[in-house]
């Protein structure tokens, strides 16, 4: 278990440095483009046997407890320590970054992204997927920022090298706006670190902040909560997605909203809920105001994108939508509660498998027209695609209905126990403002609806073509192979949560206790 938690973690970091040097005559294929595309498949494929091996030799009757633990010294000058180890709580986000990455992989290898030499992109996306793992895995503060910051470079790249029209000032945004959050969060890891006399996460959770006094709590969740607000994205600190979804490949949008926007969250519960409770109780209240905020203003802004006459772009819309659907996360963390916690969890999951499945079908559509507008796909020789690509229709409204919580699909649990969990907060948080939260929230379900719903109406339903309007296209066997696994997994989710929340109910009881079973 050791090794399988390394290796899944390092993995890619080898894969990638393979990926830049010259394919082997005998595994050339058809070009060397191939071949490295190939490749990257390959690496994935294998990190996912991995991390589904690692899944499976859990033992799920102790999800609270650190398992497959490796703690080795590294700079004994400030006790860093390369310390991995994975419970109920990063378990399922490692087997979902390994997951989406190759399926990614997949798709990339029967549709490259239009841009330099695949050998970048595969490099790329490994040394991604290395990063993203690591930020899961790691129980070191230090170890846990060189990790979030890693994901970051590569990115960038993506966006800049393979994205579309506006790739530059998009990549220039994202990359400042995650840097200036990362440099603020460093200080707070470094006050936290120095302060209690260690970086272990677990020793630090388990002191449950009785090493740290309320006010320096405060100023640690303050400044560690920013750079973890940017990454999210929590109101207002969202206007770099927008952007960057809207400007970047396909593969790079699934990314970016399904594990990418995780991190942030993850580490509100990994390290500000346990480590600075007192700091978090002060900031619950104004965490949970800026989160059903985001609720309102990402679903008002998808409103805005969806009406006719507006030239909204289909992949703008779903990138605002992540602000909104994070809002429910970040609800749920503020709550403070077993129950909030869970829902969050459960969301942030939900919402990589549905936000991953849209940005395919987007991706995929604008491959077909040549466009995500969505006056031209709703126009008269628009989308219309229950008639033309019914599969594809098909699949666009399953997301969609998916993603705007409809009982039995993954996105339902999550929010749902988000608003619970604000329903009744945790003690010594005010109820009525935590009330007034829910009922806020509860209206921004309702816009979200409304706003899945116009869409799926304006690009799915529509006049049946003409005669001789040109075919199109619909699901092609690769694309089936690379998103059939997502709507299974949100059926899955929305028809057996136990699944999920039996792995990270123990894990949250025990982190919000303080360390004690």
């Amino acid at each position: 278990m050791q090794f399988l938690l390394a290796f899944t973690v390092a993995g890619p970091l080898i894969g990638a440095v393979a990926a830049l040097l010259p394919a082997p005559p005998g595994l050339k294929g058809k070009s060397p483009d191939q071949a490295v595309l190939r490749h990257g498949v390959t690496v994935t494929g294998v990190i996912l046997v991995a991390a589904l091996a690692l899944a499976l030799g859990f033992d799920h009757d102790q999800p609270s407890r650190m398992q497959a633990t490796t703690d080795i010294s590294w700079i004994p000058a400030l006790d860093v320590r390369i310390h991995l180890g994975v419970d109920g709580i990063s378990l399922p986000l490692l087997v979902l970054t390994a997951l989406l990455t190759f399926l990614c992989a997949l798709y990339s290898y029967f549709k490259p992204p239009a841009g330099p030499s695949p050998k970048g992109f595969v490099a790329l996306l490994l040394v991604l997927e290395s990063g993203t793992l690591a930020t899961f895995a790691v129980l070191d503060l230090m170890l846990f920022f060189l990790a979030f910051e890693t994901v970051l470079i590569p990115m960038y790249f993506l966006i800049a090298r393979w994205g579309g029209e506006g790739r530059q000032p998009a990549a220039w945004k994202f990359i400042l706006f995650t840097l200036l959050g990362s440099v603020v969060m460093l200080l707070g890891l470094l006050l936290v670190g120095l302060k209690a006399g260690t970086f272990d996460m677990v020793a630090l959770a388990t002191d449950n902040g009785r090493g740290l006094n309320a006010s320096l709590q405060v100023i640690a969740v303050l400044a560690i909560g920013i750079g973890l607000a940017v990454k999210t994205p929590m109101w207002p600190l969202h206007s770099w997605l927008p952007d960057a979804h809207t400007a970047a490949p396909t593969v790079g949008s699934v990314l970016l909203a399904g594990v990418l926007l995780k991190m942030g969250t993850y580490g509100f519960v990994r390290i500000v809920l346990p480590v600075a409770p007192e700091g978090m109780h002060v900031f619950a209240p104004y965490l949970a105001a800026f989160a059903v905020a985001g609720i309102v203003y990402g679903s008002l802004a998808c409103l805005a994108l969806a009406r006719p006459g507006a030239k909204g772009d289909l992949k703008r819309l779903i990138a605002y939508s992540s602000v909104g659907h994070m809002g429910f996360v970040l609800l749920g963390i503020a709550s403070m509660t077993p129950t909030g916690v869970n829902g969050a969890l459960f969301a942030n999951i939900a919402h990589g498998l549905i936000t991953g499945l849209l940005f395919f079908l987007v991706g995929a559509i604008k491959d077909r027209y040549g466009t995500a507008d969505l006056d031209t796909l709703a126009g008269a020789t628009g989308a219309a695609l229950y008639g033309r690509a019914p599969r594809l229709g098909g699949l666009l409204a399953f997301g969609a209905v998916a993603s705007l919580g409809l009982p039995g699909l993954a996105g339902f649990w999550g929010e749902m126990l988000a608003m619970f969990g604000a329903f009744q907060p945790a003690e010594g948080l005010s109820r009525p403002a935590f009330l007034t939260y829910t009922a806020v929230a509860c209206f921004g379900t309702l816009l979200t609806a409304a706003y899945l719903l116009v869409v799926v109406r304006r690009v799915c339903m529509g006049a049946k073509p003409a005669a001789d309007s040109p075919p199109l296209a619909d699901v092609q066997g690769y694309e089936f192979a690379a998103w059939t696994p997502l709507a299974a997994l949100t059926v899955l989710a929305g028809l057996w949560p136990a699944v999920l929340l039996g792995l990270t109910d123990p894990a949250v009881q025990q982190l919000l206790a303080g360390g004690k079973p």
